[in-house]
Protein backbone atom coordinates (compact mmCIF):
# COMPACT_ATOMS: atom_id res chain seq x y z
CA UNK A 1 0.00 0.00 0.00
CA UNK A 2 1.47 3.11 -1.21
CA UNK A 3 -0.48 5.77 1.01
CA UNK A 4 0.30 9.69 0.53
CA UNK A 5 0.00 11.39 3.94
CA UNK A 6 0.93 13.62 6.38
CA UNK A 7 3.33 12.86 9.41
CA UNK A 8 2.15 11.72 12.81
CA UNK A 9 1.02 14.20 15.00
CA UNK A 10 4.08 12.54 17.80
CA UNK A 11 6.19 13.86 15.17
CA UNK A 12 5.51 17.01 14.87
CA UNK A 13 5.32 19.49 11.78
CA UNK A 14 7.59 19.03 9.12
CA UNK A 15 8.67 21.68 6.41
CA UNK A 16 7.55 19.13 3.88
CA UNK A 17 4.08 18.95 5.21
CA UNK A 18 3.74 22.76 5.07
CA UNK A 19 5.19 23.21 1.84
CA UNK A 20 2.97 24.15 -1.50
CA UNK A 21 2.12 23.28 -4.59
CA UNK A 22 3.63 25.56 -7.06
CA UNK A 23 0.94 27.83 -8.78
CA UNK A 24 -1.94 26.29 -6.73
CA UNK A 25 -1.81 26.77 -3.27
CA UNK A 26 -2.63 23.86 -2.14
CA UNK A 27 -0.56 21.56 0.58
CA UNK A 28 1.70 19.54 -1.49
CA UNK A 29 0.98 15.90 -0.02
CA UNK A 30 4.16 14.17 1.87
CA UNK A 31 5.15 10.56 1.33
CA UNK A 32 6.70 8.42 3.66
CA UNK A 33 9.31 6.61 2.93
CA UNK A 34 8.72 2.44 2.33
CA UNK A 35 11.77 1.20 3.59
CA UNK A 36 13.17 1.42 6.77
CA UNK A 37 16.22 3.63 6.95
CA UNK A 38 18.97 1.86 6.91
CA UNK A 39 20.84 3.79 9.62
CA UNK A 40 18.10 2.64 11.98
CA UNK A 41 18.24 -0.95 11.56
CA UNK A 42 22.23 -0.84 11.63
CA UNK A 43 22.79 1.37 15.00
CA UNK A 44 19.55 -0.43 16.40
CA UNK A 45 21.02 -4.34 15.90
CA UNK A 46 24.88 -3.00 16.45
CA UNK A 47 23.44 -1.42 20.17
CA UNK A 48 21.28 -4.89 20.94
CA UNK A 49 24.41 -6.94 19.89
CA UNK A 50 26.72 -4.98 22.64
CA UNK A 51 24.03 -4.95 25.12
CA UNK A 52 23.20 -8.34 24.79
CA UNK A 53 27.55 -9.05 24.82
CA UNK A 54 27.74 -6.81 27.72
CA UNK A 55 24.69 -8.68 30.22
CA UNK A 56 26.31 -11.90 29.07
CA UNK A 57 29.76 -11.15 30.35
CA UNK A 58 29.16 -9.11 33.17
CA UNK A 59 27.34 -10.48 36.42
CA UNK A 60 27.53 -10.93 40.05
CA UNK A 61 29.46 -14.56 39.56
CA UNK A 62 32.42 -13.53 38.69
CA UNK A 63 33.32 -15.38 35.39
CA UNK A 64 36.34 -14.58 33.17
CA UNK A 65 34.80 -12.68 29.65
CA UNK A 66 37.48 -14.36 27.59
CA UNK A 67 36.32 -17.74 28.74
CA UNK A 68 32.76 -16.72 28.56
CA UNK A 69 33.33 -15.68 24.98
CA UNK A 70 35.10 -18.79 24.13
CA UNK A 71 31.83 -21.13 25.74
CA UNK A 72 30.10 -18.76 23.39
CA UNK A 73 32.39 -19.39 20.53
CA UNK A 74 32.27 -23.39 21.54
CA UNK A 75 28.31 -23.86 20.51
CA UNK A 76 29.46 -22.79 17.43
CA UNK A 77 28.73 -25.77 14.58
CA UNK A 78 31.99 -27.10 13.60
CA UNK A 79 34.18 -25.01 16.63
CA UNK A 80 34.97 -26.76 19.10
CA UNK A 81 36.84 -24.97 22.10
CA UNK A 82 37.49 -25.57 25.13
CA UNK A 83 36.77 -22.43 27.64
CA UNK A 84 38.34 -23.87 30.91
CA UNK A 85 34.69 -23.18 32.50
CA UNK A 86 33.49 -25.69 35.19
CA UNK A 87 30.21 -26.72 34.82
CA UNK A 88 28.47 -25.12 38.15
CA UNK A 89 29.86 -21.63 35.92
CA UNK A 90 28.50 -22.76 32.31
CA UNK A 91 25.21 -23.72 34.20
CA UNK A 92 25.32 -19.51 35.00
CA UNK A 93 25.66 -18.70 31.57
CA UNK A 94 23.67 -21.09 29.69
CA UNK A 95 20.72 -20.91 32.68
CA UNK A 96 20.73 -18.02 34.07
CA UNK A 97 22.73 -15.16 32.37
CA UNK A 98 21.78 -16.03 29.01
CA UNK A 99 18.07 -16.63 29.44
CA UNK A 100 18.08 -13.65 31.24
CA UNK A 101 19.35 -11.48 28.50
CA UNK A 102 17.06 -13.43 26.18
CA UNK A 103 13.86 -12.66 28.56
CA UNK A 104 14.91 -8.97 28.92
CA UNK A 105 14.99 -8.44 25.30
CA UNK A 106 11.80 -9.75 24.30
CA UNK A 107 10.11 -7.38 27.06
CA UNK A 108 12.02 -4.34 25.55
CA UNK A 109 10.46 -5.30 22.49
CA UNK A 110 7.08 -5.70 23.79
CA UNK A 111 6.78 -2.47 25.86
CA UNK A 112 8.66 -0.13 23.20
CA UNK A 113 6.26 -1.60 20.51
CA UNK A 114 3.29 -1.36 22.56
CA UNK A 115 4.08 2.28 23.33
CA UNK A 116 4.38 3.14 19.78
CA UNK A 117 0.78 0.90 18.45
CA UNK A 118 -0.53 3.26 21.57
CA UNK A 119 0.64 6.23 20.45
CA UNK A 120 -0.44 5.55 16.80
CA UNK A 121 -3.49 4.22 17.45
CA UNK A 122 -4.80 7.16 20.35
CA UNK A 123 -2.93 10.07 18.45
CA UNK A 124 -1.40 10.99 21.64
CA UNK A 125 2.52 11.16 22.02
CA UNK A 126 2.13 10.15 25.74
CA UNK A 127 0.00 6.92 25.19
CA UNK A 128 1.52 4.15 26.89
CA UNK A 129 1.12 0.43 27.72
CA UNK A 130 -0.76 1.29 31.26
CA UNK A 131 -2.85 3.48 29.68
CA UNK A 132 -6.04 1.18 29.27
CA UNK A 133 -5.59 -0.31 33.25
CA UNK A 134 -2.94 -2.51 32.09
CA UNK A 135 -1.27 -2.05 34.76
CA UNK A 136 -3.69 -1.79 37.40
CA UNK A 137 -5.29 -5.07 36.68
CA UNK A 138 -1.38 -7.08 36.49
CA UNK A 139 -1.03 -5.19 39.71
CA UNK A 140 -4.21 -6.40 41.90
CA UNK A 141 -3.84 -9.71 40.20
CA UNK A 142 -0.44 -10.19 41.75
CA UNK A 143 -1.75 -9.36 44.99
CA UNK A 144 -4.40 -10.92 45.48
CA UNK A 145 -2.27 -14.34 44.59
CA UNK A 146 0.45 -12.81 46.84
CA UNK A 147 -2.01 -12.22 49.76
CA UNK A 148 -3.51 -15.46 49.33
CA UNK A 149 -0.17 -17.32 50.83
CA UNK A 150 -1.15 -20.45 48.56
CA UNK A 151 -4.04 -21.15 50.35
CA UNK A 152 -8.10 -20.95 48.59
CA UNK A 153 -9.21 -20.41 45.23
CA UNK A 154 -6.07 -18.93 44.09
CA UNK A 155 -4.37 -21.42 45.22
CA UNK A 156 -1.56 -22.66 42.60
CA UNK A 157 -1.81 -19.97 40.62
CA UNK A 158 1.33 -18.26 39.85
CA UNK A 159 2.24 -14.11 39.90
CA UNK A 160 2.83 -14.14 36.28
CA UNK A 161 0.52 -16.05 34.94
CA UNK A 162 -2.11 -14.09 37.38
CA UNK A 163 -0.54 -10.55 36.22
CA UNK A 164 -1.11 -12.13 32.27
CA UNK A 165 -4.72 -12.57 32.97
CA UNK A 166 -5.06 -9.24 35.42
CA UNK A 167 -3.50 -7.16 32.45
CA UNK A 168 -5.82 -8.47 29.74
CA UNK A 169 -8.63 -8.09 32.28
CA UNK A 170 -8.24 -4.16 32.86
CA UNK A 171 -7.90 -3.41 29.05
CA UNK A 172 -10.93 -5.57 28.47
CA UNK A 173 -12.97 -3.25 31.67
CA UNK A 174 -11.59 -0.13 30.09
CA UNK A 175 -12.89 -1.16 26.95
CA UNK A 176 -16.23 -2.11 28.21
CA UNK A 177 -16.73 1.07 30.60
CA UNK A 178 -15.59 3.41 27.43
CA UNK A 179 -17.87 2.05 24.70
CA UNK A 180 -20.96 1.53 27.29
CA UNK A 181 -20.87 5.74 27.83
CA UNK A 182 -21.68 5.86 23.79
CA UNK A 183 -18.75 6.97 23.12
CA UNK A 184 -16.61 5.77 19.91
CA UNK A 185 -13.66 7.54 19.70
CA UNK A 186 -10.28 7.65 21.48
CA UNK A 187 -10.92 9.99 24.29
CA UNK A 188 -13.66 7.49 25.38
CA UNK A 189 -11.22 4.39 25.92
CA UNK A 190 -8.55 6.65 27.48
CA UNK A 191 -11.70 8.12 30.04
CA UNK A 192 -12.74 4.41 30.50
CA UNK A 193 -8.80 3.29 31.01
CA UNK A 194 -8.46 6.28 34.02
CA UNK A 195 -11.66 5.10 35.59
CA UNK A 196 -11.24 1.43 36.08
CA UNK A 197 -7.45 2.04 36.96
CA UNK A 198 -8.22 4.09 40.29
CA UNK A 199 -11.03 1.42 40.66
CA UNK A 200 -8.55 -1.32 40.27
CA UNK A 201 -5.72 0.27 42.67
CA UNK A 202 -8.02 1.41 45.15
CA UNK A 203 -8.89 -2.71 45.12
CA UNK A 204 -4.92 -3.41 45.49
CA UNK A 205 -4.74 -0.96 48.39
CA UNK A 206 -7.13 -2.67 50.15
CA UNK A 207 -5.40 -5.74 50.13
CA UNK A 208 -2.26 -4.69 51.10
CA UNK A 209 -3.88 -2.98 54.12
CA UNK A 210 -5.67 -6.35 55.34
CA UNK A 211 -2.39 -8.35 54.13
CA UNK A 212 1.04 -6.07 55.83
CA UNK A 213 2.87 -9.21 55.26
CA UNK A 214 3.15 -9.13 51.39
CA UNK A 215 3.79 -5.67 50.79
CA UNK A 216 7.35 -6.72 50.64
CA UNK A 217 7.04 -8.98 47.99
CA UNK A 218 4.33 -7.31 46.24
CA UNK A 219 6.37 -4.45 45.83
CA UNK A 220 9.15 -6.13 44.57
CA UNK A 221 7.35 -7.65 42.17
CA UNK A 222 5.56 -3.78 41.39
CA UNK A 223 8.91 -2.03 40.84
CA UNK A 224 9.92 -4.14 38.09
CA UNK A 225 12.72 -7.28 37.86
CA UNK A 226 13.81 -10.14 35.09
CA UNK A 227 14.43 -13.04 37.28
CA UNK A 228 14.17 -16.08 35.12
CA UNK A 229 14.36 -20.24 36.23
CA UNK A 230 15.66 -20.65 32.44
CA UNK A 231 14.64 -21.23 29.13
CA UNK A 232 10.67 -21.94 30.38
CA UNK A 233 10.08 -18.54 31.12
CA UNK A 234 11.81 -17.05 27.63
CA UNK A 235 9.22 -19.86 25.80
CA UNK A 236 6.08 -18.65 27.84
CA UNK A 237 6.92 -15.22 26.95
CA UNK A 238 7.63 -16.10 23.08
CA UNK A 239 4.46 -16.98 22.06
CA UNK A 240 2.63 -13.91 22.59
CA UNK A 241 5.60 -11.63 21.79
CA UNK A 242 5.35 -13.19 18.36
CA UNK A 243 1.60 -13.34 18.09
CA UNK A 244 1.01 -9.38 19.02
CA UNK A 245 4.11 -7.99 17.44
CA UNK A 246 3.47 -9.60 14.25
CA UNK A 247 -0.04 -8.45 14.50
CA UNK A 248 1.41 -4.54 15.34
CA UNK A 249 3.64 -5.13 12.60
CA UNK A 250 1.62 -5.98 9.75
CA UNK A 251 -0.34 -2.56 10.72
CA UNK A 252 2.07 -0.37 10.57
CA UNK A 253 1.28 1.32 7.45
CA UNK A 254 -2.45 1.45 8.09
CA UNK A 255 -1.07 3.29 11.51
CA UNK A 256 0.32 6.04 9.49
CA UNK A 257 -3.25 6.25 7.01
CA UNK A 258 -4.75 6.30 10.66
CA UNK A 259 -2.82 9.42 11.79
CA UNK A 260 -4.01 11.20 8.96
CA UNK A 261 -7.53 11.15 10.33
CA UNK A 262 -10.66 8.85 10.23
CA UNK A 263 -12.23 10.65 7.28
CA UNK A 264 -9.31 10.71 5.17
CA UNK A 265 -8.67 6.83 6.00
CA UNK A 266 -12.25 5.86 5.17
CA UNK A 267 -11.72 7.37 1.76
CA UNK A 268 -8.57 4.99 0.81
CA UNK A 269 -10.64 1.74 2.38
CA UNK A 270 -9.34 1.53 5.43
CA UNK A 271 -11.68 0.99 8.49
CA UNK A 272 -10.58 2.70 11.29
CA UNK A 273 -12.34 1.50 13.85
CA UNK A 274 -11.53 -2.41 13.48
CA UNK A 275 -8.22 -1.16 12.46
CA UNK A 276 -7.86 0.17 15.96
CA UNK A 277 -9.13 -2.54 17.62
CA UNK A 278 -7.04 -5.24 16.30
CA UNK A 279 -4.29 -2.96 17.60
CA UNK A 280 -5.29 -2.11 21.02
CA UNK A 281 -5.95 -5.77 21.33
CA UNK A 282 -2.30 -6.88 20.30
CA UNK A 283 -0.55 -3.94 22.43
CA UNK A 284 -2.32 -5.16 25.00
CA UNK A 285 -1.42 -9.00 24.50
CA UNK A 286 2.00 -7.91 24.21
CA UNK A 287 2.12 -5.67 27.32
CA UNK A 288 0.15 -8.24 29.30
CA UNK A 289 2.96 -10.73 28.60
CA UNK A 290 5.67 -8.29 29.67
CA UNK A 291 3.89 -8.02 32.66
CA UNK A 292 3.69 -11.36 33.57
CA UNK A 293 7.33 -11.86 33.12
CA UNK A 294 8.90 -8.33 34.57
CA UNK A 295 6.87 -7.02 36.88
CA UNK A 296 5.57 -3.72 36.21
CA UNK A 297 8.36 -1.48 34.50
CA UNK A 298 7.31 2.20 33.29
CA UNK A 299 8.23 4.55 30.90
CA UNK A 300 9.81 1.93 28.43
CA UNK A 301 6.96 2.34 26.09
CA UNK A 302 7.27 6.27 25.52
CA UNK A 303 11.47 6.75 25.92
CA UNK A 304 11.92 4.73 23.11
CA UNK A 305 9.17 5.17 20.69
CA UNK A 306 10.31 8.70 21.19
CA UNK A 307 13.76 8.51 20.99
CA UNK A 308 13.39 6.73 17.47
CA UNK A 309 11.20 9.30 16.14
CA UNK A 310 13.82 11.92 16.85
CA UNK A 311 16.59 9.90 15.36
CA UNK A 312 14.96 8.75 12.38
CA UNK A 313 11.28 10.09 11.65
CA UNK A 314 7.59 9.86 12.35
CA UNK A 315 6.84 7.15 9.92
CA UNK A 316 5.22 4.36 11.57
CA UNK A 317 6.49 1.59 9.36
CA UNK A 318 9.98 2.77 10.38
CA UNK A 319 8.98 3.32 14.27
CA UNK A 320 7.61 0.23 14.96
CA UNK A 321 10.19 -2.09 13.73
CA UNK A 322 12.79 0.37 14.95
CA UNK A 323 10.70 0.04 18.74
CA UNK A 324 11.21 -3.44 18.81
CA UNK A 325 14.75 -3.18 18.18
CA UNK A 326 15.64 -0.54 20.71
CA UNK A 327 13.42 -1.32 23.11
CA UNK A 328 15.18 -4.89 23.44
CA UNK A 329 18.46 -3.33 23.68
CA UNK A 330 17.80 -0.59 26.00
CA UNK A 331 15.87 -2.89 28.42
CA UNK A 332 19.15 -5.31 28.29
CA UNK A 333 21.29 -2.73 28.99
CA UNK A 334 18.90 -1.34 32.09
CA UNK A 335 19.04 -4.84 33.41
CA UNK A 336 22.68 -4.83 33.28
CA UNK A 337 22.51 -1.91 35.46
CA UNK A 338 20.24 -3.11 37.44
CA UNK A 339 22.73 -5.92 38.49
CA UNK A 340 25.73 -4.35 38.67
CA UNK A 341 25.72 -1.45 40.11
CA UNK A 342 25.10 -2.38 43.15
CA UNK A 343 26.53 -6.21 43.16
CA UNK A 344 25.36 -8.87 44.40
CA UNK A 345 22.06 -7.01 45.20
CA UNK A 346 19.88 -5.57 42.35
CA UNK A 347 18.25 -2.68 42.18
CA UNK A 348 14.81 -2.98 40.69
CA UNK A 349 14.03 -2.35 36.84
CA UNK A 350 11.39 0.08 37.19
CA UNK A 351 13.82 2.59 39.58
CA UNK A 352 16.01 2.89 36.90
CA UNK A 353 13.81 3.50 33.96
CA UNK A 354 11.85 5.91 36.05
CA UNK A 355 15.03 7.81 36.85
CA UNK A 356 15.55 7.91 33.13
CA UNK A 357 12.08 7.87 32.05
CA UNK A 358 10.78 11.25 34.35
CA UNK A 359 12.95 13.58 32.78
CA UNK A 360 12.02 12.50 29.21
CA UNK A 361 8.34 12.49 29.81
CA UNK A 362 8.42 16.11 30.85
CA UNK A 363 10.96 16.93 27.63
CA UNK A 364 8.33 14.58 25.12
CA UNK A 365 4.99 16.61 26.67
CA UNK A 366 7.34 20.54 26.59
CA UNK A 367 8.13 19.41 22.80
CA UNK A 368 4.54 18.13 22.52
CA UNK A 369 2.11 20.33 24.14
CA UNK A 370 0.27 21.27 21.22
CA UNK A 371 -0.43 17.69 20.00
CA UNK A 372 -1.11 15.68 23.47
CA UNK A 373 -4.81 15.91 23.26
CA UNK A 374 -6.21 12.39 22.94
Amino acid sequence: MSVHQVPNEASGPTPASTSRSAGRGRPRPVVTPSRLPTAGLVVGGVLLVLMALAGVLLGAADLSPTAVLVELADRIPGVQVDSGLDEVARNILWELRLPRVVLGALVGACLATSGAAYQGVFRNPLADPWLLGAAAGAGLAATAVVASGGSGALAGIGVPAAAFVGALGGVAMAWFVGRSTGGRGTAALILGGVAVSAFLTAGQTWLLQRNAETIREVYGWILGRLSTSGWSDVGMLAIPTVLSLSVILFHRRILDVLSVGEAEAATLGVDAVRSRVVVVVAASLATAGAVAASGLIGFVGIVVPHTVRLMFGGSYRAVLPLSMLFGAAFMVGTDLVARTVVAPAELPIGVITAFVGAPFFAFVLRRGRGSVGA
